[in-house]
């Protein structure tokens, strides 16, 4: 029976806490839907605009200069935003604008490497060592492992942006390789046993990078264009690493420091070097509904892959939120379950999710970071999108209005995933 997960604004100050659950008991009491069996549910009801839309406003009141979503599957795509995508000009959120996706690149990254996976050139249980010799302290760590973020393998972004904005402007222009990157991960004490409990680490994604182009004897961004990119015809998707440049209408991105009050910083040019194939892509609304729904739909991998995708494991304690390869899944308070990816790259949070069998699919976007208020509130556009409108619910006793602003409606969404660290909220 689904879970109440109704939070006031106030409760998204809180972290959410990643489960520690033993792998085998895990997989066994979530095991993907087939990927070869059509799905019999019922379809999704059709989305609630209003309150998407209210999700936009919330995510903007706290923050966010601006914020937009595009949701298809009910016909023509249903579009909203807020705010405006720069703060220079005040020009207005381009629905059609690109944007850094973050960690909804480790979905990209994931398909090829499941990919390489079929042809034979990879094996998801080999240990990491057997294809990049000596890279890894432990031969333990499979290739598994990194996909589900169980390795153990720390987080080098943890102490890189401890302190948010001296943190970013210390690596916007810097390129750093792979191994630098491993190397940071390997100064700090490994977070668990290799498959022991999901523990997320952007680490993880570097080093299936490195397997990528190991394994093909590429660069990743060729392998995003030949498997990804222009087979879905995605013509605003790009991996620009190491230009500091979006090409085209983009939006701008601003990080908030994590001092109150201080100004927010113009993040949109930078290498994006510290996360690679964890976190570089940029891409536009209309290019992740399209990848989302491609992905769910079965276009892009073979259906035991996708099945081991959809492989899930709880990450909290509610058990409303899981982790397959490179995928995630929530199970919104309706009942339906939706899979994708967030996605938190400095200036940009993005959520791109879709249903079981792809029809239905939502890419939301706001252009800001370090501001967990703005994240979880802008997750808010999952319920509006995917459960359609609710029954009217009784209205709570009035608080008092807090610095002269107006209350807004409770969020239904829970505190949203920390991509990166958050500061800016202590």
């Amino acid at each position: 029976m689904p879970l109440d997960r109704r939070l006031t604004l106030s409760a998204t100050l809180l972290a959410v806490l990643a489960g520690v659950v033993p792998a085998t008991a895990a997989e066994a009491a979530a095991a993907p839907f087939s990927a070869r069996a059509a799905q019999t549910a019922a379809p999704a009801p059709t989305p609630d605009l209003e309150a998407v839309t209210q999700a936009l406003k919330n995510t903007t009141a706290v923050g966010a200069p601006g914020a937009m979503v595009r949701i298809t599957g009910s016909g023509a795509p249903l579009t909203s935003a807020v705010g405006v995508q720069d703060r220079t000009t005040g020009a207005a959120m381009d629905l059609k604008g690109r944007f850094r996706i973050g960690s909804v690149t480790k979905s990209f990254s994931s398909v090829v490497l499941l990919q390489l996976v079929d042809e034979g050139k990879l094996s998801l249980d080999a240990p990491v060592n057997q294809y990049l010799p000596g890279l890894l302290p432990d031969d333990r760590i499979t290739v598994r492992h990194l996909l589900t973020h169980r390795s153990g393998l720390a987080d080098y972004t943890n102490a890189m942006f401890d302190q948010t904005v001296p943190g970013f402007e210390a690596v916007r222009n810097k390129v750093f390789t792979y191994q630098e990157l491993v190397a940071l991960s390997l100064r700090e004490p490994r977070t668990t046993e290799p498959g022991v409990s999901y523990k997320y680490s952007n680490t993880n994604f570097v080093v299936v990078g490195m397997l990528i182009e190991k394994a093909t004897g590429h660069g990743v961004a060729k392998e995003y264009e030949r498997r990804i990119i222009k087979p879905l015809k995605l013509k605003n998707t790009s991996y620009v690493h190491p230009s500091t440049e979006i090409k085209g209408a983009h939006l701008h991105g601003y990080l908030h420091p994590d001092e109150a009050g201080a100004p927010l910083v113009d993040s949109t040019e930078q290498t994006v070097s510290w996360a690679q194939s964890a976190g570089a892509m940029i891409s536009n609304a209309a290019d992740l509904n399209t990848f989302m729904s491609a992905l769910l739909g079965g276009k892009l991998l073979a259906p035991r892959m996708l099945d081991a995708m959809l492989t899930m494991t709880p990450t909290d304690a509610t058990n409303t939120r899981f982790y397959g390869l490179g995928l995630r899944r929530y199970d919104l308070s309706c009942g339906t379950s939706v899979y994708g990816h967030t996605g938190t790259v400095q200036g940009f949070y993005t959520y791109a999710f879709a249903t079981r069998d792809g029809k239905r699919s939502l890419a939301a976007v706001a252009n800001t970071s370090n501001k967990g208020e703005a994240n979880t509130a802008l997750g808010g556009t999952l319920e509006g999108a995917f459960c359609g409108k609710k029954a009217p619910a009784a209205a709570p006793a009035a608080a008092p209005a807090q610095r002269g602003f107006a209350l807004l409606p409770a969020l239904t969404a829970a505190p949203a995933e920390q991509d990166l660290p958050e500061h800016g909220s202590r």
